[in-house]
């Protein structure tokens, strides 16, 4: 309790300023509502905006798993053959300094105007693919040098070294990377439902368009209070499975 006191007191605090700020100063509604309007906003809307959240996070649950097994398969490629790790890890940057904007009208097209959670689900993968890449390729890396040595002493082949040891040794950076990739899954199909726009995919994002085209910015806020309400849920999640992962593998 002692944990989540002050924010939740701070929070308080601040909400308690807005309101009393908004009603003060006649701010419009439009422009900025209180939150006493947002409160109401969430509750009207609150079956339309469950629909969407669940619409966002399929598309990041699905894009961080796709992502996983790319990225942890290159990792484990790249861990096989350092001429493979050369010719991946700088296209990996490329993919990681590359904005999703720039490339989801080109994904839209490849993946048929008719299809476009394909390009939501591709440009949220991209997102989420280099934090569990390079995770995995550090962890990979940070086997004990004498149990390799040992590994080799004995006869163990590549394919023996890296299931044997340098996958268990990866195991923290392999949970650290999916928890952050997680977070930018999520991330990911936001911007990608914004870059899309269509409405063909009705997530949180095409809810804040489109009650920000029709100024219900209590709409608009109640669907970003959502959509933070569901990346603070997933990040705990994450923080969870990461803490037994640990658990486990401190006691293997």
């Amino acid at each position: 309790m002692s944990r989540i006191a002050p924010p939740l007191i701070l929070v308080f605090l601040l909400l308690a300023g807005w309101e009393i700020a908004c009603r003060a100063m006649q701010v419009p509604a439009y422009f900025l509502p209180p939150p006493s309007a947002v409160a109401v906003a969430l509750k009207d809307n609150f079956p339309v905006l469950l629909k969407a959240s669940v619409t966002t996070l399929s598309t990041a649950v699905i894009a961080l798993v796709v992502a996983s097994v790319i990225a942890q398969a290159l990792a484990i490629a790249t861990a096989l053959s350092p001429l493979i790790d050369r010719a991946i890890r700088p296209l990996a940057s490329v993919v990681q300094v590359t904005p999703v904007v720039a490339i989801a009208p080109l994904l839209l097209i490849w993946a048929g105007l008719d299809h476009p959670e394909r390009a939501l689900v591709a440009l949220a993968v991209l997102v989420a693919f280099f934090p569990i890449f390079s995770g995995a390729a550090a962890g990979l890396r940070s086997a004990d040098p004498d149990l390799e040595r040992l590994f080799a002493l004995y006869g163990a082949g590549r394919w023996q070294t890296v299931l044997r040891l340098r996958l268990p040794s990866a195991v923290p950076f392999l949970l650290e990377g999916h928890k952050v990739g997680a977070g930018l899954a999520l991330i990911g199909a936001v911007v990608a439902e914004f870059g899309a726009g269509s409405g063909k995919v009705q997530g949180l994002a095409w809810q804040m368009l489109d009650a920000g085209n029709k100024l219900q910015t209590a709409r608009m806020i109640a669907a970003l209070v959502v959509l933070g309400a569901m990346g603070v849920a997933l990040h705990a999640l994450l923080e969870a499975a990461e803490r037994v992962g640990l658990k486990w593998w401190r006691g293997r």
